[in-house]
């Protein structure tokens, strides 16, 4: 039965992560384990293209193979690898596998296979559970018949993914067979994938860009993806962040100069468009430039030349131009502070880019990446969060994004050793020590005072959470006369995001 089930999906016509995701599914309930995970090689590392069993932030996580000597072991032989139940190898899935309460966090039972791919080394496939005894020499003998078949299935969604590839090589010539995996941005949601797709297709077509987005998002990473996908991947990449130019070297920085151009140009300097020749120039934070520097922009983006300070002759440059931004440009051109003409010239194809809070459970891949982050940083067994926590993560707003995520996990990590953890077990971060607002009267510093947090609704959190949200912004307008601009340097935020928190918290008119 579970052969049938197999070669059905095998020749179904899917979705390759569908395809993946249904093949994990049935070797899990063929072999009546806890946890089935596809992982893929990445240079040094094993990626998890495809889970069950496992907690959700787990599809987030890089697993070394150095630090983890039981991939290694799994990695070095062609056969499969049953490892007994008293095994002293550390598990590199304790405290991930999903289990009932009243069951253990660690790992007894593993085993796994190395997968190839056209003969060469590809991945491997693992399977865990947490009853002694799960699997048996029938059991190991059955893997290696069955990684046949994953294997054939891995192939057939590289095939897929090569046609795909093909058919826009055709249609935009010159453009890579096989555009390279973008591990860097993570996620599943129905939103980031529609973006991706969108970003795959604006990529092949040589227009300008302009990524808008909160601060935190991660427009960079967008752009490049972007750049990567571009006819002009082979060229190189070169990033601006205009909000660090001061204004009296903005035009030597982008342009370039001349030895003795000004006081202290000792030589002759190629400015970042000449650098950026043939490939892609990002501008980052290009709301931040002053209106002169602007002017100076757009010539040189309508001329497509550069003239560098101090000579005379232009020079040509052809650069593809992406800007990214976490200001409201067409507001900035109706209040004057940003040039019309060259926002009309670097939005050709205007691209928003998601806040976390409308990614859904992104939140716990991304989550799951900086665990592992931590884990490898810290020396820790095994960093995982407890399921209140995970909650808590969901139901947050998220004002500061990917970024203020990242900070959040790694603080809890080292909460979690300062307040006693040990680094040889399976940490488990409480919801007090993510330091995030809870309801009034919930948990208090120490992990046992979050417990009141588990029992509250997601829905319910993030009503207390907006309630302090709006009471929040409420002080810091009072004790700045209402002046918003002030306000948002008390709250530190971007005063483009305390405008659009404040709308959607029902502050200001057009929430």
């Amino acid at each position: 039965m579970l052969d049938e089930t197999l070669l059905a999906d095998l020749v179904a016509d899917l979705p390759s992560a569908v395809r993946l995701q249904r093949l994990v599914r049935t070797l899990r309930e063929g072999f009546r384990c806890g946890a089935v995970c596809l992982l893929r090689r990445e240079e040094g590392s094993l990626v998890p293209l495809a889970v069950d069993g496992l907690v959700r932030e787990a599809l987030g996580r890089r697993f070394e193979v150095a630090q983890h000597p039981r991939l290694a072991t799994i990695l070095a032989s062609r056969r499969t690898t049953l490892f007994p139940p008293d095994a002293s190898l550390p598990d590199p899935y304790d405290g991930l596998v999903e289990q009932q309460p009243g069951q253990p966090l660690h790992v007894h039972d593993c085993m796994g296979i190395s997968l190839h791919v056209e003969g060469e080394p590809w991945g491997a496939l693992t399977l865990d559970a947490l009853e002694a005894g799960t699997f048996d020499a029938a059991d190991r003998a059955a893997l290696e018949r069955y990684a046949l078949l994953v294997e054939a299935a891995v192939r057939v969604s590289r095939l897929e993914r090569d046609l795909r590839a093909l058919r826009m090589a055709q249609q935009e010539s010159g453009l890579p067979l096989a555009a390279p995996e973008a591990r860097d941005i993570l996620g599943h949601s129905a939103e980031l994938q529609r973006l991706l797709r969108e970003l795959d297709v604006v990529a092949g077509v040589d227009l300008p860009v302009l990524l808008s987005g909160e601060t935190g998002v991660g427009k960079e990473l967008f752009a490049r993806r972007l750049h990567r996908r571009s006819t002009r991947h082979a060229a190189p990449l070169v990033q601006v962040n205009c909000a660090a130019l001061p204004e009296s070297l903005a035009e030597s920085e982008l342009f370039g100069h001349v030895k003795g151009a000004f006081s202290g140009a000792t030589a002759e300097r190629a400015g970042r468009f000449e650098a950026a020749d043939g490939g892609t120039l990002l501008l980052d934070e290009v709301g931040e430039l002053s209106l002169p520097v602007q002017a100076k922009l757009l010539r040189a983006l309508q001329e497509g030349e550069v003239q560098r300070l101090g000579e005379d002759v232009p020079r040509r440059v052809d650069v593809r131009i992406i800007a990214a931004t976490n200001r409201q440009l067409a507001e900035s051109v109706r209040d004057g502070s940003f040039r019309a003409d060259l926002y009309h010239r670097l939005s050709v194809y205007p691209v928003a880019i998601p806040p976390l809070r409308e990614r859904g459970s992104d939140v716990l891949v991304l989550a799951g990446h900086f665990l592992e982050i931590n884990r490898t940083r810290l020396g820790v067994r095994s960093l995982r969060l407890s399921p209140d926590a995970e909650e808590m993560l969901l139901a947050y707003a998220w004002p500061g994004n990917v970024r203020e995520l990242e900070h959040v996990i790694s603080r809890a990590a080292i909460k979690a050793l300062s307040h006693g953890a040990r680094r040889d077990e399976i940490i488990t971060l409480a919801p007090a020590w993510l330091d995030l607002p809870v309801p009034e009267g919930g948990g208090g510093g120490a992990p046992e005072a979050s417990e009141h947090a588990a029992e509250v609704a997601a829905s319910s959190l993030r009503e207390s959470v907006e309630r302090a949200q709006r009471r929040a912004i409420r002080e810091a307008l009072e004790a700045c006369d209402g002046r918003w601009a002030a306000a948002a340097r008390r709250l530190a935020l971007d005063p483009s995001n305390l405008h659009k928190l404040a709308r959607r918290l029902g502050l200001k008119p057009g929430g």
